[in-house]
């Protein structure tokens, strides 16, 4: 594997040497430097590795196992993962304050410092509840609180970040650099989820109290991943709203002023809407309860699982960097509609899993491995097309807006999905992952209608990737900035 320096040099695009950031005065958007560039995609990629380990200490499969030891019920589980999603509602709100800012970071650092201390509250609590005895459900509150107070600091902090690195980043090199940011999270995921559900499983004062040593090393670690952001270059939101090109646009009559009402006038942008909602909402329908099937339905001990874990980690970590390079050839739409179908239907195959030796050491790993390797080409290239379809003098709007649909319409879907799944019409968690499957399906019609800069066609997306076609086809798409 290629060091970290090497890496992110070759993602760089090479500019002029002399071409240094501007001043507040200048009439374009500020020119990054490409020791600049490389200096901050390195320190982004650092905080995208300590920023993955916080985020797997205090949510996900760790944190379910901690409420479920609580005695947490599906409802609470599906609300846990519902909140993070309602919470992106307020990201307009972030948009708007974030864009009148003159710091991306100092607006960030000002978000996500206090939303990971507040984590210290809950180590408090668990202390608490070790030492005196509290009541568990208790705890499962005081859980579930946090959670509410630091997602909403984070949906007003989420689209100032997407919007920095949108800045930062060169747009031909997008998915060639974020497909790398994302391997190495992988990575880090990969290793510290194991390990953090072994350290979990074995603290000699029992899963909570151990968890609750985990949660004080994660705010370090979050803390830490803040702190590499001082490495990046700061960009201001004021020079990007104000430049030559935002006033052209801003007095051409064909388009006209960025505001809420124009960009709901953007039909190709509604289309999208209405895919990432739809599939969203599909998506969190089952995917809050997968975990919560294998650990209680299956009977599956919180080490199995997250073996299972690292296994979607180490797919992420393989195919990433194919999708991201296949993104910049032919573009995100195509990948996703491909792709997509793949991961529509792939709730049918838990349909057939138990607790045999068949489905807990083949097929469950086989469901974790497409789910990871796949799955990662629908992350990285839903981010991806928002930033294509965004216009670079007000990005943060459009990703305010889309993060606000998907907000709603996942935690709709986490929500319903924790109800319905204590129903025995549908036939309780099974039925559920039916049911996600065939919306997930339904959810990828939209997306054919959606336009997509420098994004080729679906048939060219085949030829890339069918056996026995030509090399000499390929050549032309294989020029890609050193």
């Amino acid at each position: 594997m290629k060091t970290l320096s090497a890496s992110t040099e070759e993602l760089v695009e090479p500019v002029p040497s002399n071409e240094l950031l501007t001043s507040l005065t200048t009439d374009s958007p500020p020119k990054i430097s490409p020791q600049a560039t490389r200096t901050s995609l390195k320190a982004s990629t650092i905080d995208g590795v300590f920023a993955t380990i916080f985020s797997n200490i205090t949510s996900g499969v760790i944190l379910i196992n901690f409420l479920l030891q609580l005695g947490a019920t599906p409802v609470e589980i599906g609300l846990l993962s519902s909140i993070p999603m309602l919470a992106n509602f307020l990201q307009p709100v972030g948009a708007y304050f974030a864009d009148r800012t003159t710091s991306r970071h100092w607006y960030t650092l000002a978000i996500f410092g206090p939303s990971r201390l507040l984590w210290l509250i809950l180590v408090a609590g668990i202390a608490w509840f070790c030492y005196n005895h509290t009541p568990p459900h208790q705890l499962v509150i005081w859980t579930l609180g946090i959670v509410v107070v630091t997602n909403i600091l984070g949906g007003l902090g989420g689209c100032a970040w997407f919007s920095w690195m949108a800045a930062l980043v060169p747009p031909r090199l997008r998915g060639r650099y974020f497909g790398f940011r994302n391997s190495a999270a992988s990575l880090a995921n990969l290793l510290s989820v194991p390990l953090l559900g072994f350290a979990v499983s074995a603290w000699p004062g029992g899963g909570i109290q151990g968890f609750g040593v985990l949660l004080l090393l994660g705010v370090v670690i979050g803390l830490i991943s803040l702190a590499c952001q001082f490495w990046m270059v700061d960009v201001n939101p004021q020079v990007y709203r104000f430049s030559k090109t935002a006033r052209q646009n801003a007095e051409n009559a064909e388009t006209p002023k960025l505001n809420t009402f124009s960009i709901l006038k953007d039909f190709n942008f509604l289309k999208f809407l209405v895919y990432f909602g739809l599939w969203t909402f599909a998506v969190n329908l089952s995917a809050p309860f997968f975990n919560l099937y294998m650990l209680q339905n299956l009977g599956l001990d919180l080490s199995t699982v997250t073996l299972y874990s690292s296994l979607i980690a180490g797919a992420n970590l393989v195919m990433l960097v194919l999708w991201g390079k296949l993104a910049d050839k032919i573009g995100n739409r195509p990948i996703l509609l491909l792709v997509g179908f793949l991961i529509a239907v792939t709730p049918l195959f838990w349909l057939g899993t138990g607790n045999d030796f068949i489905s807990v050491w083949v097929w469950l790993p086989l469901i974790h491995i497409v789910w990871g390797g796949f799955g990662a080409a629908i992350d990285l290239c839903n981010s991806n097309i928002q930033m294509e379809m965004a216009p670079l003098e007000s990005p943060s709007q459009y990703f305010a807006i889309a993060a606000a649909v998907i907000g709603v319409t996942g935690g709709l879907g986490s929500t319903i999905g924790g109800f319905l799944a204590q129903l025995d019409i549908i036939g309780g968690l099974p039925g559920l992952f039916a049911l996600s499957a065939i919306i997930r399906l339904i959810a990828l019609l939209p997306l054919i209608f959606v336009r997509e800069p420098r994004s080729k066609s679906f048939s060219d997306l085949l030829e890339k990737i069918l056996p026995g076609k030509p090399k000499s086809e390929l050549v032309s798409t294989e020029k890609i900035a050193a």
